[in-house]
Formats: C-alpha cells, structure tokens, sequence
C-alpha cells in the first residue's frame, strides 16, 4: 500500500528504549497495512497530530505511556479527543497506575490499557492491538469514492435510507439536495428523491430495502428447503442461538424484517455488557455477532420478515414476506420489541424529520453543535444521551418520573449529573409537537406546577418503552394479554396442557405451545430487558433445541 494511504499508528513515550521496543513491535506486523510512528515527547506527539490532520490523514491508534513529565498519558488523550476521536487510545502503564487507567476509561475513553512490560507481544501486545485495528476499521472511511445519498435533509424517506445503509454498516455520504449542487441529479424529478448514486453509476429512485440490498451484492437466499433450525428476529438472543447452534452442526437460518442488530444495534454506547470495559455500541456488538454467525454457517436472510408460521407434521413451516416458504425442525422466536410511539399530539407527523426512534447513529452529525431532546428514563435514554452529548451543544431529557434512580443503573445517573451539557427535566410529558415540513418546536407540560411551555426544537429522540413483535403469531402460538410470548410452565396453567400439544410431556422452559418452537429475549413474557439476559436465552435455546431433537 502506498505510504500516503496508509492509517497511522502513534507511539509516544518520554523512554527512549520502551519507544524503540514499542516501536519495534508494531512495526514487525503491521507496517505493511500502517505507518507506525513514534515520539519522546508529548508536545512533539500532539504537533505529528496537528500535521495529519492537516493533511487529511486519520491516525488508527494512539499508545501513549501516563508518566510523561511534561504532559501525562491521559492528558495526551485527552486533547487528542477533539482532533481525532474515532482513534482507538491505549494507555502505557505500570502497576502502580492501574487505578489511574480505569479512571481514564470514562475521561478520555481509553479503549485499552498496556502493562509494561508487554513480552510476549504475541500474547500481551497483538492481540490487544488486532481487536482494536479491527474495530477502528469498522468505523473509518477512507479516502471517500463510494455510495452517496441524495435527498431532503428532514425528508422521512430520506432518513429510512440513510439509517437502513447505517445499519448495514455500508458506508455513504449525505448530499442534502438544498445546500449542494449535483449535475448528477440534472433531469431527475424533484418527487423521486432520495437518490442513491452507487459507485459503479448505478442510479436507484426512491430505492426500496430490498432494491438497496440487492444493488449492494448482499441478497443471500436459503441454501437448503428445509433446516435443523430456523430463527426469527436477529437481535443479540437470535445471534446467540445462531452462533451456538450452527458451531454444533445444526444448518441453521436467521431472518430479520430489517437489518440483524434488533434495537440494540441502534444503542449508541452499551457500558454495563460483560467483558467490554470501555464499553461497545450496539452497531459494534452486532456486527462481531453477525460474522461469528456466519462464520460457522448460518445462512442470514434480511430483509426478510416471516408473515406466518404452521405445523407440516414434525415440521415448522414459516410463510416469508418475499412469497416463499421455509420449513423447519425447530423454530425459535425472537422477534424483540418496537418502539412504543410518542403519545403527543402532532409527532406521528415529523417521524423522520425530526422525531426518531431510538438513538440513529444516521443523524449523529446533523445534530453537531445543536439542542438535543431525548424522551424517556431508562438505560437507553441514559446512553443515548451521553452518545449526542459528545456532538451536540446542549442534551435535554425530558422524564416523566420525578427521578432517574427508578429506571436507569447508579453508573449512568453518575456520568448524567457530572456532563455539562447535559440537563434532566423530571416529571416533564411531551404533549404537542409541531413544524411546516420538519419538527420546530416541542409544548411541555411540567406535571407538578401544571404549567405548559412551548420550546424550539429540531432533533428529538424518544425511548418510552416498546410492545413485542408478535401480531403476525396471533391465533398460532399463546401470548398474553400485552402479546408477550408465554413459554414453559406459563402454557399450562393448572396443568392442563395447551390446545393440540401432542407430546407426552409438558412443554419445555422456553418452548412455547407449539412442541419444537421456543421463544426468547425481550418477546418472551416475563423475560429481563437486558442484553446480557437475552445473550444467555439465546444460548439456552440452543440447548433446549438439542433436548428436543434428541427426543423426537
């Protein structure tokens, strides 16, 4: 690769024989994919900074040691947030600074932190720096001759394609048709935007998800008629089971009706999941999920929504959104949750312009240095407030509790109340929205002073609760009064065991009151809303699966 093409790595340690070791290592594996730079000052450090900047060159990792006697380590990284912030930070520590590098994990948002000495590299050191190479490249856009998107930058159609590319983790530019020129779009018809202009001139008019996936290459179709398992709903449960079904030999298939990912792969930042200390956006964990899936064989259809499901004998018969049909040994539902909508008047009408669901990492830089609105007071909230507090001027949450400490964990109310830029309205409903074309402004109504105020707003993002995906199940499988899935002993009470159940045995721990279909995750009734609770179903599932096989 040519050496200007090539992302950068920065080491900078006041040492000049750790530098040289440092040095050294890096370069032993990973110069011929980035130029590996190094500096005995911090000064020096930030000034090789303020060059690549200025040339337009994005530095992939920065390794810096904390005891600098000019400027500290976390310093360093601290000043290094605003010239590159989608740079992976690694702190050079002793033992004695342990203390000092988890701190920075919430100052400087150190991804990672080293021990010196770091011998063996090939146990201590590259492993560390290949996940973090690999989640940077996740991230980072080259030098830009790919997808573009042209459209209305409040446009509702508009955002359906940029957050449905996001999601896909394809990466494009915006051209907001109303302050860019584009001799491309010359004769197109002003009603069939957005447009999106492939890198090979394709040319898609108001492009459905299905046109987009099908132009992007990633159609995948069923490999076979018939699978050991089929899952429904890609979320973290759905991956789970997909992940530990196919690594045990099971042809299994995973359909989603949008993108894999479910709402947490719209989570900006989740801190409180096992093992990932620095904490991992939904995007992030979605993505690993998915290649470990596919990894071990599963086939993922998407997007592609199941419309029905039926017995064929001991098959499962799922009626596809596209027309076809899949069958089935097993079946596992794990259809998730929508976001529950806005209860005010006028929002239905700025969805998309203005009024979004969930924390859409398409509109994360239309929001820079703008007044941020979250609704809601749960975890979610939490984290999507910290997300655009890093872009936006001003982040208000509008909450109906008279606290947070009801639905939101201790770690995430701490960092709340220390941001500057953040501000919480408690016992606050959102009762009107109204605009032209997009979203304008917000009436709020304070239900302890019962006073109603009227406040501009241009970006609000709502987190009140969600109902489970299982309409397209009604009349099929049993599900409670609120369409939660019920599951195990809750399919037979009093021990009477569920209409046409032709097992001599009760149904299973997630089986439903179908023999071979199971649910799991937030679609579950009485489940735990929580990432890592889903993970473990999903995996759990994947058991069940088996015992059922064994016996049928």
């Amino acid at each position: 690769m040519p050496e200007s093409h090539r992302p950068t790595m920065l080491a900078v340690d006041d040492d000049p024989h750790v530098l040289r070791a440092i040095r050294r290592d890096l370069s032993r594996v990973y110069q011929d994919k980035y130029r590996v730079l190094a500096s005995t000052s911090a000064a020096e450090g930030l000034r090789i900074l303020d060059k690549l900047r200025d040339r337009g060159e994005e530095p992939a990792l920065l390794l810096v040691d904390q005891r600098m006697p000019e400027m500290t380590g976390i310093q360093f990284l601290d000043q290094s947030l605003d010239r590159f912030p989608l740079a992976r930070r690694v702190l050079l520590t002793a033992y004695a600074d342990t203390a000092v590098a988890i701190d920075a994990i919430n100052r400087v948002r150190l991804h990672h932190y080293l021990v010196k000495p770091w011998e063996p590299p090939e146990e201590r050191l590259y492993p560390v720096v290949d996940d973090l190479l690999s989640d940077w490249q996740a991230s980072y856009q080259p030098p830009y001759g790919g997808i573009r998107i042209a459209g209305h930058r409040f446009a509702p159609s508009t955002h359906r394609v940029r957050d449905f590319l996001t999601r896909l983790q394809q990466p494009f530019r915006f051209m907001d048709v109303d302050r860019v020129a584009m001799p491309e779009l010359d004769g197109v018809d002003p009603a069939e935007l957005p447009v999106v202009l492939m890198p090979d001139g394709t040319m898609l008019t108001q492009p459905s998800f299905e046109e987009l996936v099908d132009a992007l290459g990633l159609t995948v179709s069923a490999s076979r008629p018939h699978y050991d398992v089929a899952i429904v709903g890609g979320g973290p449960t759905g991956l789970a089971t997909a992940v530990y079904s196919s690594s045990e030999g099971l042809s299994t298939l995973l359909l989603d009706a949008y993108v894999p990912g479910g709402q947490a792969g719209t989570s900006s930042r989740i801190e409180n999941y096992l093992g990932f200390p620095a904490g991992v956006s939904g995007a992030e964990l979605t993505r690993r999920a998915v290649a470990q899936a596919r990894r071990f064989g599963t086939d993922i259809l998407s997007p592609v929504a199941a419309v029905s499901l039926r017995r064929a004998g001991r098959a499962r018969v799922l009626a596809l959104s596209d027309g076809r049909e899949v069958s089935a040994g097993c079946v596992l539902l794990s259809t998730g949750l929508s976001y529950r909508r806005l209860d005010a008047h006028g929002a239905e009408q700025f969805e998309g312009a203005g009024i979004y669901y969930g924390a859409t990492a398409a509109e994360t830089t239309s929001c820079v240095d703008q007044h941020v609105w979250i609704v809601g007071g749960a975890n979610s909230a939490g984290q999507a407030a910290m997300h655009f507090a890093q872009h936006a001027s001003r982040v208000t949450m509008l909450v109906r509790a008279d606290c947070l400490q009801r639905s939101m964990s201790r770690y995430l109310i701490d960092e709340i109340e220390r941001h500057p830029n953040i501000r919480v309205r408690l016992n606050t409903r959102l009762v009107a929205a109204e605009g032209s074309e997009r979203l304008e402004c917000v009436t709020l109504h304070n239900v302890l002073t019962d006073q109603f105020t009227t406040e501009p707003a241009e970006f609000l993002f709502t987190f009140i609760g969600a109902t489970p995906r299982t309409q397209w199940l009604d009349g099929t499988v049993m599900r409670d009064s609120n369409g939660f899935l019920l599951t195990g002993p809750d399919t037979y009470p009093g021990n009477i065991l569920p209409a046409g159940w032709d097992l001599q045995r009760h149904p299973l721990p997630l089986e439903t009151s179908i023999p071979g279909v199971f649910a799991a995750g937030d679609a579950r009734a009485n489940s735990v809303k929580r990432i890592a609770s889903g993970v473990g179903e999903g995996a759990m599932a994947a058991a069940l699966i088996h015992q059922y096989r064994a016996e049928s």
